[in-house]
Protein backbone atom coordinates (compact mmCIF):
# COMPACT_ATOMS: atom_id res chain seq x y z
CA UNK A 1 0.00 0.00 0.00
CA UNK A 2 2.86 2.39 0.92
CA UNK A 3 4.47 2.11 -2.51
CA UNK A 4 1.23 1.87 -4.50
CA UNK A 5 -0.15 5.21 -3.28
CA UNK A 6 2.65 7.49 -4.62
CA UNK A 7 2.82 5.42 -7.82
CA UNK A 8 -0.90 6.02 -8.42
CA UNK A 9 -0.46 9.71 -7.63
CA UNK A 10 2.40 10.09 -10.08
CA UNK A 11 0.52 8.19 -12.78
CA UNK A 12 -2.47 10.53 -12.42
CA UNK A 13 -0.24 13.61 -12.65
CA UNK A 14 1.71 12.19 -15.59
CA UNK A 15 -1.47 11.37 -17.53
CA UNK A 16 -2.86 14.87 -16.91
CA UNK A 17 0.23 16.36 -18.55
CA UNK A 18 0.81 13.72 -21.24
CA UNK A 19 -2.76 13.80 -22.57
CA UNK A 20 -2.57 17.51 -23.32
CA UNK A 21 0.75 17.48 -25.20
CA UNK A 22 -0.41 15.70 -28.40
CA UNK A 23 -3.79 17.44 -28.14
CA UNK A 24 -2.06 20.83 -28.18
CA UNK A 25 0.17 19.83 -31.09
CA UNK A 26 -2.84 18.62 -33.09
CA UNK A 27 -4.73 21.82 -32.33
CA UNK A 28 -1.80 23.86 -33.66
CA UNK A 29 -0.89 21.74 -36.71
CA UNK A 30 -4.18 20.14 -37.75
CA UNK A 31 -6.86 22.51 -36.40
CA UNK A 32 -8.14 19.71 -34.13
CA UNK A 33 -10.95 19.28 -33.11
CA UNK A 34 -12.55 21.78 -35.51
CA UNK A 35 -11.15 19.87 -38.50
CA UNK A 36 -13.55 17.03 -37.70
CA UNK A 37 -16.45 19.20 -38.82
CA UNK A 38 -14.86 20.32 -42.08
CA UNK A 39 -15.70 18.73 -45.45
CA UNK A 40 -13.99 15.35 -45.82
CA UNK A 41 -11.90 16.52 -48.77
CA UNK A 42 -10.40 19.41 -46.82
CA UNK A 43 -9.62 17.23 -43.81
CA UNK A 44 -7.91 14.62 -46.00
CA UNK A 45 -5.78 17.12 -47.91
CA UNK A 46 -4.73 18.83 -44.69
CA UNK A 47 -3.86 15.42 -43.23
CA UNK A 48 -1.75 14.50 -46.27
CA UNK A 49 0.16 17.77 -45.92
CA UNK A 50 1.00 16.89 -42.32
CA UNK A 51 3.16 13.95 -43.30
CA UNK A 52 4.67 11.36 -40.99
CA UNK A 53 4.93 13.74 -38.02
CA UNK A 54 1.15 14.16 -37.97
CA UNK A 55 0.61 10.39 -38.03
CA UNK A 56 3.06 9.94 -35.15
CA UNK A 57 1.30 12.68 -33.17
CA UNK A 58 -2.01 10.85 -33.56
CA UNK A 59 -0.28 7.65 -32.47
CA UNK A 60 1.02 9.38 -29.34
CA UNK A 61 -2.48 10.73 -28.66
CA UNK A 62 -3.93 7.22 -28.90
CA UNK A 63 -1.28 5.87 -26.53
CA UNK A 64 -2.08 8.52 -23.92
CA UNK A 65 -5.75 7.53 -24.18
CA UNK A 66 -4.77 3.89 -23.73
CA UNK A 67 -2.72 4.88 -20.68
CA UNK A 68 -6.02 5.59 -18.94
CA UNK A 69 -6.47 1.80 -18.63
CA UNK A 70 -3.73 1.17 -16.02
CA UNK A 71 -4.21 4.59 -14.41
CA UNK A 72 -7.94 3.96 -13.86
CA UNK A 73 -7.21 0.56 -12.34
CA UNK A 74 -4.46 1.96 -10.09
CA UNK A 75 -6.66 4.79 -8.81
CA UNK A 76 -9.73 2.61 -8.26
CA UNK A 77 -8.46 -0.73 -6.98
CA UNK A 78 -6.87 -0.22 -3.57
CA UNK A 79 -7.26 -2.54 -0.56
CA UNK A 80 -9.27 0.02 1.42
CA UNK A 81 -11.57 0.99 -1.46
CA UNK A 82 -12.26 -2.61 -2.46
CA UNK A 83 -12.94 -3.52 1.17
CA UNK A 84 -15.19 -0.55 1.96
CA UNK A 85 -16.82 0.25 -1.40
CA UNK A 86 -16.29 -2.75 -3.69
CA UNK A 87 -19.05 -1.91 -6.20
CA UNK A 88 -17.83 1.64 -6.81
CA UNK A 89 -14.13 0.69 -6.85
CA UNK A 90 -14.51 -2.22 -9.25
CA UNK A 91 -17.08 -0.36 -11.36
CA UNK A 92 -14.77 2.65 -11.69
CA UNK A 93 -11.85 0.44 -12.69
CA UNK A 94 -13.88 -1.35 -15.36
CA UNK A 95 -15.42 1.86 -16.74
CA UNK A 96 -12.06 3.64 -16.82
CA UNK A 97 -10.30 0.75 -18.53
CA UNK A 98 -13.01 0.44 -21.17
CA UNK A 99 -13.00 4.22 -21.68
CA UNK A 100 -9.28 4.23 -22.42
CA UNK A 101 -9.65 1.31 -24.81
CA UNK A 102 -12.62 2.85 -26.66
CA UNK A 103 -10.91 6.21 -27.10
CA UNK A 104 -7.66 4.60 -28.26
CA UNK A 105 -9.53 2.51 -30.85
CA UNK A 106 -11.26 5.63 -32.13
CA UNK A 107 -8.01 7.60 -32.34
CA UNK A 108 -6.02 4.86 -34.05
CA UNK A 109 -8.12 5.30 -37.19
CA UNK A 110 -5.90 8.32 -37.83
CA UNK A 111 -2.82 6.09 -37.73
CA UNK A 112 -3.86 2.97 -39.60
CA UNK A 113 -6.69 3.96 -41.96
CA UNK A 114 -6.80 7.71 -42.66
CA UNK A 115 -3.24 7.97 -44.07
CA UNK A 116 -4.14 5.65 -46.96
CA UNK A 117 -7.30 7.60 -47.71
CA UNK A 118 -5.37 10.88 -47.57
CA UNK A 119 -2.75 9.61 -50.02
CA UNK A 120 -5.43 8.60 -52.50
CA UNK A 121 -7.21 11.93 -52.18
CA UNK A 122 -4.01 13.95 -52.52
CA UNK A 123 -2.74 11.99 -55.54
CA UNK A 124 -2.99 14.31 -58.58
CA UNK A 125 -3.31 11.27 -60.84
CA UNK A 126 -6.22 9.79 -58.90
CA UNK A 127 -9.51 9.51 -60.75
CA UNK A 128 -12.40 11.67 -59.50
CA UNK A 129 -14.23 8.47 -58.56
CA UNK A 130 -11.32 7.37 -56.35
CA UNK A 131 -11.15 10.75 -54.62
CA UNK A 132 -14.91 10.68 -54.01
CA UNK A 133 -14.69 7.14 -52.63
CA UNK A 134 -11.90 8.24 -50.25
CA UNK A 135 -14.07 11.11 -49.02
CA UNK A 136 -17.05 8.83 -48.42
CA UNK A 137 -14.92 6.25 -46.62
CA UNK A 138 -13.43 8.99 -44.43
CA UNK A 139 -16.87 10.37 -43.57
CA UNK A 140 -18.21 6.94 -42.59
CA UNK A 141 -15.06 6.11 -40.62
CA UNK A 142 -15.21 9.44 -38.81
CA UNK A 143 -18.85 8.99 -37.84
CA UNK A 144 -18.52 5.42 -36.60
CA UNK A 145 -14.93 5.05 -35.40
CA UNK A 146 -14.68 8.64 -34.22
CA UNK A 147 -18.08 9.90 -33.12
CA UNK A 148 -19.75 6.62 -32.11
CA UNK A 149 -16.84 4.71 -30.55
CA UNK A 150 -14.16 7.21 -29.64
CA UNK A 151 -16.27 10.18 -28.66
CA UNK A 152 -19.71 8.91 -27.63
CA UNK A 153 -18.90 5.54 -26.06
CA UNK A 154 -15.52 6.69 -24.83
CA UNK A 155 -16.98 9.78 -23.18
CA UNK A 156 -19.87 7.90 -21.58
CA UNK A 157 -17.43 5.45 -20.00
CA UNK A 158 -15.04 8.25 -18.98
CA UNK A 159 -17.88 10.12 -17.29
CA UNK A 160 -18.93 6.93 -15.46
CA UNK A 161 -15.36 6.30 -14.28
CA UNK A 162 -14.86 9.83 -12.97
CA UNK A 163 -18.32 9.93 -11.35
CA UNK A 164 -17.85 6.66 -9.46
CA UNK A 165 -14.38 7.56 -8.27
CA UNK A 166 -15.54 11.05 -7.27
CA UNK A 167 -18.26 9.35 -5.20
CA UNK A 168 -15.57 7.31 -3.46
CA UNK A 169 -13.53 10.47 -2.88
CA UNK A 170 -16.55 12.19 -1.32
CA UNK A 171 -16.97 9.35 1.16
CA UNK A 172 -13.25 9.63 1.94
CA UNK A 173 -13.68 13.37 2.67
CA UNK A 174 -11.59 14.40 -0.34
CA UNK A 175 -14.11 17.15 -1.00
CA UNK A 176 -12.23 19.27 -3.54
CA UNK A 177 -11.31 16.33 -5.75
CA UNK A 178 -14.84 14.98 -5.44
CA UNK A 179 -16.56 18.22 -6.46
CA UNK A 180 -14.19 18.70 -9.40
CA UNK A 181 -14.87 15.09 -10.38
CA UNK A 182 -18.64 15.46 -10.26
CA UNK A 183 -18.51 18.62 -12.40
CA UNK A 184 -16.12 16.95 -14.83
CA UNK A 185 -18.27 13.83 -15.19
CA UNK A 186 -21.37 15.95 -15.77
CA UNK A 187 -19.72 18.06 -18.48
CA UNK A 188 -18.28 15.04 -20.30
CA UNK A 189 -21.63 13.25 -20.15
CA UNK A 190 -23.50 16.29 -21.49
CA UNK A 191 -20.90 16.62 -24.25
CA UNK A 192 -21.90 13.23 -25.65
CA UNK A 193 -24.97 14.97 -27.02
CA UNK A 194 -22.82 16.36 -29.85
CA UNK A 195 -22.81 13.09 -31.76
CA UNK A 196 -26.53 12.65 -31.35
CA UNK A 197 -27.15 16.24 -32.47
CA UNK A 198 -25.09 15.64 -35.61
CA UNK A 199 -27.01 12.42 -36.30
CA UNK A 200 -30.24 14.44 -36.06
CA UNK A 201 -28.76 17.08 -38.40
CA UNK A 202 -28.65 19.66 -35.65
CA UNK A 203 -25.81 21.91 -34.54
CA UNK A 204 -23.53 20.25 -32.00
CA UNK A 205 -21.44 23.37 -31.35
CA UNK A 206 -22.63 23.92 -27.79
CA UNK A 207 -22.04 20.27 -26.89
CA UNK A 208 -18.55 20.53 -28.37
CA UNK A 209 -17.72 23.44 -26.07
CA UNK A 210 -19.05 21.52 -23.08
CA UNK A 211 -16.91 18.53 -24.06
CA UNK A 212 -13.78 20.70 -24.17
CA UNK A 213 -14.65 22.07 -20.74
CA UNK A 214 -15.18 18.52 -19.50
CA UNK A 215 -11.75 17.34 -20.62
CA UNK A 216 -10.13 20.42 -19.15
CA UNK A 217 -11.93 19.44 -15.98
CA UNK A 218 -10.54 15.91 -16.35
CA UNK A 219 -7.03 17.34 -16.43
CA UNK A 220 -7.72 19.38 -13.31
CA UNK A 221 -9.32 16.40 -11.55
CA UNK A 222 -6.33 14.16 -12.28
CA UNK A 223 -3.99 16.83 -10.92
CA UNK A 224 -6.06 17.39 -7.77
CA UNK A 225 -6.41 13.63 -7.27
CA UNK A 226 -2.68 13.09 -7.70
CA UNK A 227 -1.78 15.91 -5.30
CA UNK A 228 -4.32 14.59 -2.79
CA UNK A 229 -2.75 11.14 -2.90
CA UNK A 230 0.72 12.60 -2.41
CA UNK A 231 -0.40 14.71 0.52
CA UNK A 232 -2.14 11.72 2.03
CA UNK A 233 1.08 9.76 1.69
CA UNK A 234 3.03 12.54 3.39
Amino acid sequence: MSSARPAAALSALALAVAFNVPFGILAATYDYPDVLRRPAGEALDLFAAGGASLVLTWHAFALTALALVPVAIALSITPSRVAERPALAIGAAIAGALAGLAQAIGLWRWVFVVPGLARIHADPNAAPEARFAAEQAFAVLNQYGGVAIGEHLGQVLTAAFVFMLAWVQWSERARIASVVGFCTATAIAVGTGEGLAIALQQSGELFSLVTIAGFLGLTLWLIVTGIGLMRGRA
